[in-house]
């Protein structure tokens, strides 16, 4: 095991980055987050598209903090794979769902990246009722067989689409609440995701009522990632398409509230918005533009 240094933590208000590609090594994913300006980073720990996961050797474990030290980024979050399922009404896919959540959970234990996201499945041929059971039995499951401590499982507001748990904050709430697990278990707001689901973000009042509602229901303290999403869907769509920041539905106004919004001042910001001709370095500069952060404009 290799000798494990001190890393560099998230340092609000240095709280924007990007999911980066890790070809090649984890090591990539910060060198590539430094070249587009990233205060931090999210990863795959393995692709996203296969089961199967290689072992990381401790020389590419070492590289992977190294590179953390070296940059100052720190890799905040891994995002899970897409092929899990954890409401599954197929017991071969459920139970390799869970292990592979377990694997997940223990791999970023190991990497020491303290969150890592989860889609939260869909309800195939069975009701919502019996998904949600499936889902809370598995997560429960999952923490039960992962390291603690180690990393926060979030679970991730998502879109609705066709099948899928997670659009509306009850099911979220109500997650939580069964499993029951502290401070292992909390959600990463993704912008996209609830506005197509349905939740206005654009006017002042209709993001204060979305806000509301997510405080009333689960709690603005569970967010602890937000996904920096625009939408190239209308409101209440339920279709997950993203877009670059300020050009779909969404629109730079819903970023300016949600960025200035002191209640979440705290909490990193992560695109996952479409990578082509350099866009990174495009849609970071409008987040942080949105925050109030970029200089201000000469006087006329």
């Amino acid at each position: 095991m290799p000798t494990l240094p001190d890393l560099p933590t998230f340092q609000p208000p240095n709280r924007f980055g990007a999911h980066m590609p890790a070809t090649g090594g984890l090591q990539h994913a910060i060198l590539a987050g430094q070249e587009v300006g990233c205060d931090v980073v999210q990863v795959f720990t393995k692709s996203p598209m296969q089961w199967r996961a290689r072992e990381i050797p401790d020389e590419e474990k070492t590289a992977f903090w190294q590179a953390q030290i070296e940059t100052g980024i720190p890799a905040v979050v891994a995002h899970d794979t897409y092929l899990i399922n954890p409401a599954s009404d197929k017991p071969e896919l459920l139970d390799r769902s869970r292990q592979a959540l377990v694997e997940e959970m223990t791999r970023c234990a190991e990497l020491r990246i303290p969150y890592v996201v989860m889609h939260l499945g869909a309800c195939g041929s069975a009701s919502e009722d019996e998904a949600m059971q499936r889902l809370v039995d598995s997560l429960a499951y999952t923490l039960d067989h992962s390291p603690d401590p180690g990393p926060t499982l979030l679970l991730e507001t998502m879109a609705g689409q066709g099948k899928t748990l997670g659009e509306r904050f009850e099911q979220l709430a109500h997650v939580l609440q069964q499993v029951d697990a502290g401070e292992r278990l909390a959600v990463c707001l993704d912008t996209c995701h609830v506005f197509v689901a349905g939740y206005d973000l654009r006017e002042p009042e209709a993001y204060a009522d979305t806000m509301r509602q997510f405080d009333e229901t689960i709690g603005l303290e569970q967010i602890k990632i937000i996904h920096a999403n625009d939408s190239k869907k209308e409101l209440g769509s339920r279709v997950d398409r993203h877009e670059a920041i300020g050009q779909g539905g969404l629109g730079l106004a819903a970023f300016r509230h949600l960025l200035t919004d002191e209640r979440l001042m705290n909490v990193p910001v992560l695109l996952e918005t479409p990578k082509e001709a350099g866009m990174d370095l495009v849609n970071l500069a409008a987040l942080r533009e949105a925050a109030a952060l970029s200089p201000p404009a000469s006087p006329s």
